[in-house]
């Protein structure tokens, strides 16, 4: 039995047109003998009836921070709508459909609502409906607690539930249906010429998608990558093959660059010893802000200053903290990190310098840097940003 495991997002099956579309793409993989499991997200997005922000605004603030058990069981119904429906549409294609909240599918998650973590999945119940020839429709983004309450899995949760079911089910792909054709070497509403990535390996859209990219939730590629589970990113409104993630995946190309994105609202702080000298409290700052749940990254230590970045949204908690701590220091709001992604850069030299040498070319000034064996970061301004990703999209010759 070959499993296929097909994931449609909210777009794909927010008007009965797309929904037409999306049985299409099912009935496909049936003629070419796939078993299919079907993931659904909810309809649409916010302003639309049944989208999950459509549905938080019924509620206030105040109840979302105290009652998250209850904000759960609210987002959960998107989902659920989805999978009746997409049954409905798959019942009047001749197909036999069973729509399952993603607690009966068999996920069985921890108690931390709004963002549970995954025990286990128990999928005997869905092999079951397979081998009876239905079609399970499972409510992405879900699952249920140990105690029977309904769980969710986090923004982007869908895909999540995607993979966790095709590593379970030790299906032959998953497939990630989206409206656009796949990842591309950097966002074609910054780049014109942007280019779609045929094939990427694991590590390299782990990137992608950590460091800004939409087009896949990062769980999601992990979850697959452990499990060597082939996932591929497709359009659910056109016929394009998308892009293929795979272990090692190999490019007809000879770009060492696989592509760029990039993060916006990110804040550049810097601290000296000079200034701070009497104060004992230089040697804990990044004890404190993990305590206080701050994420930081793009972290420089020297001798004589600590640099780093963290979210623009946590820029007032994070000046609390500094005031009691009685620290001087000084922020570089607004700015945007650029990831410069690709596995062929492992062990060449010279990349750094080129990437450099492009963005001091286009007057770009470069606030600090960092890397790893697939990626290279740069801060800037954030209104450089959109000038430095095509700078180095046309250096390194990424376009279509």
């Amino acid at each position: 039995m070959k499993i296929l495991v097909q994931k449609f997002g909210g777009t794909s099956v927010s008007t009965a047109d797309r929904r037409e579309m999306v049985v299409q793409k099912i009935l496909k993989a049936k003629g070419e003998g796939f078993s299919t499991i079907v993931v659904v997200s909810a309809m649409g997005r916010k302003g639309q009836p049944y989208a999950t922000d459509t549905l938080l605004s019924l509620i206030s603030d105040e109840y979302k921070r105290e009652n998250t058990l209850g904000v759960d069981l609210l987002m959960s119904c998107g989902e659920i709508i989805s999978t009746v429906v997409m049954s409905e549409e798959l019942c009047k294609n001749g197909l036999k459909a069973v729509p399952l909240t993603g607690g009966q599918a068999g996920i069985i998650t921890d108690d931390n609502y709004n963002n549970a973590s995954v025990l286990r999945v128990d999928s005997e119940k869905l092999l079951n409906i397979v081998k009876q020839g239905k079609i399970p429709v499972v409510a992405g983004f879900q699952g249920i607690s140990e105690n029977g309450f309904i769980t969710t899995l986090g923004r982007g949760g869908s895909d999540v539930t995607a993979s966790l079911l095709g590593a379970a089910l030790k299906s032959e792909e998953i497939h990630i249906y989206t409206d656009v054709d796949g990842i591309m070497t950097a966002d074609p509403r910054i780049v014109s010429d942007a280019s779609l990535i045929k094939k990427i390996s694991y590590n390299e859209v782990f990137q992608f998608a950590d460091q800004g990219a939409k087009v896949i939730h990062p769980r999601a590629v992990e979850i697959a990558m452990k499990s060597n589970v082939k996932l591929v990113i497709k359009n659910t409104l056109n016929d394009c093959e998308g892009t293929i993630i795979t272990s090692g995946a190999i490019r007809n190309t000879e770009n060492i660059i696989t592509g760029i994105t990039s993060m916006d609202k990110r804040v550049q702080v810097t601290v000296e010893l000079d200034k701070n000298k009497c104060n004992e409290n230089y040697n804990t700052i990044l004890d404190e802000l993990a305590k206080n749940l701050i994420s930081i990254d793009l972290i420089n230590v020297f001798p004589k200053q600590k640099i780093f970045t963290i979210d623009g949204k946590d820029i007032n908690i994070f000046k609390d903290i500094m005031d009691k701590l009685e620290l001087n220091y000084y922020c570089v709001e607004e700015c945007s990190k650029i990831a410069v992604i690709g596995s062929r850069m492992r062990g060449l030299p010279g990349v750094m310098a080129k990437i450099l040498r492009t963005l001091t070319k286009a007057n770009v000034e470069v606030l600090q840097t960092a890397d790893s064996h697939t990626t290279i970061w740069c801060l800037v301004e954030s209104k450089n940003s959109e000038k430095a990703i095509n700078a180095l999209h046309n250096e390194f010759k990424l376009g279509c």
